[in-house]
Order: structure tokens, then sequence, then C-alpha cells
């Protein structure tokens, strides 16, 4: 089933108020997820003015995965869909635009939960080719930026997702955020690498006041490491290496 694209659905800004709006039906479980995680489409708009393809017949899918299907983490609070808002939330706050538009719903069939854009992507493409392919590398510099900032816990290869238009996308922050140090990434390509000047006047930005759209999604002493994170990296100016504490990559890789 083909995803969001630029080429033929409606503009980013477009999608995410459709995303916060319009009523949603499940169409199916996606597979190999630890989480309860569902394809969904949005209905078209009842007023008849168009809907997410722009053509008023096919509907707009997005992935909802329900606080209902979480499985409980003991070092993870419950709530791990508030963690992919404000992911998507962080990221847009940096003006970096890596995750899909994604939003709080609570009226989904299975109760609460996020409800991400599915973008068109092609799958046979993740982060180990992309960065192997190479033209990438502004991208997956700010990709590993972010994950640093957001403590990722979980950056998988495959989490990297290639669009149409070239464009590369972040997806599943679930693990995100901990105030504890828990960065587990594939992305270490980069370590004491200089961080790009653009890079660290938007993390400075965020060092000196988080935004209330990422703060209303987490606890305050998560707030206080994420922008302690953004602080620091901004001071040492390059990307950290694995600090031996404990694995720094994610199983599987892919």
């Amino acid at each position: 089933m083909s995803g969001w694209s630029p080429v033929d659905g409606p503009g980013l800004e477009s999608a995410h108020e459709q995303l916060e709006t319009r009523p949603f039906t499940v169409v199916g479980r996606l597979p190999w997820s630890s989480n309860l995680t569902f394809l969904v489409a949005l209905d078209p708009d009842p007023g008849g003015d168009g809907d997410a393809a722009g053509d008023g017949t096919a509907p707009l899918h997005a992935v909802y995965k329900p606080a209902s299907g979480e499985q409980s983490l003991w070092d993870f609070p419950d709530g791990l869909y508030r963690r992919e808002v404000a992911a998507f939330e962080l990221s847009e706050s940096l003006g970096w635009g890596l995750v899909p538009p994604t939003v709080v719903r609570h009226d989904g069939e299975f109760g609460p939960g996020s409800l991400q854009l599915f973008v068109e992507a092609d799958y046979e493409e993740h982060y180990f080719t992309l960065f192997d392919e190479g033209g990438h590398e502004q991208a997956l510099t700010a990709m590993c930026a972010f994950d640093v900032v957001a403590n990722n816990a979980d950056r998988k290869s495959g989490h990297v997702l290639k669009g149409p238009d070239g464009r590369l996308w972040g997806i599943d922050h679930g693990l995100c955020f901990h105030h504890q140090h828990k960065l587990r990434t594939v992305i270490w390509d980069f370590a004491d690498d200089t961080v790009p000047a653009g890079l660290l006047e938007d993390l400075g930005r965020l060092a000196d006041r988080l935004p209330e759209r990422v703060s209303a999604l987490l606890s305050e002493r998560e707030c206080a490491a994420l922008t302690e994170r953004a602080r620091h990296l901004v001071v040492t100016g390059t990307f950290p290496e694995p600090t031996g504490d404990r694995p720094p990559y994610p199983w599987p890789l892919v």
C-alpha cells in the first residue's frame, strides 16, 4: 500500500491538520512490531472538498500506536506514544523536518495513542545502504545529532526511510527522552566529527528554552535532561563516541 508522497499527496501542513481532525479506521495490524501497531485510513472529507491524495477518492494513511498496546518496560514508563509525538515536535522545533507529522489522538478504536503520517518509502533502503550510497550526509548528520539529543535508545537501520523525492525520514521514537543515558543507535559513523555549525545554532536555541509543545509531552526530569544534552553537544561541538558503559547498538541492527 502506498504511503504519503509529495508528488500526489497534500502539503505536510495539511496532512498534519488532517491527522489531528479526521476520523480514522483501522485497516490492519503492522507486523514485526513489539507493540500493537496499526495501519489506519483517515476518512475522506465529508464536505467533499477532496482528500489526502487530492482527487477525492483515496484516503490518507497513518500509523496508529495506542497506549493500550504497549508492553510495559522496566526502564521506560508507559505512554511511549507521547514520546513518538515529542520526537516530531522536537524535530519541528529545531527546523530539521526529520520525523513525519505525528499527533496525539484520544478517539482511536483502541484508545489514546499516536498517529503518524504513513510515508511512501523504498523499504530496501535503510541507514546502512543510504550511508554507503553517499549524498545524504547533511540529513544523516542531522539525524545523528537528533538521536544524541533525544537520547534515542533504539535507532535501528530500518528506522531511517528514503522517500520518493530522496528525503530521509526517521521513525519509531517510542524509546527516546529518558533522563538517563540510553543512546543505542547504528549511527556511529560520525563519532568524534565536528557537528555542523547550523545544527549547533539550532541546538543552542533549544538549550536556552525548550518549546512548550515538547515539554508538555515529557516529565520535568526528562525535559531537564533533554536541554542538558543539547547544551553539552553545543559546548563540545563534536559527535560523541560510544561510552562503553552500555551496549551502543540496538538489536536487531536493521
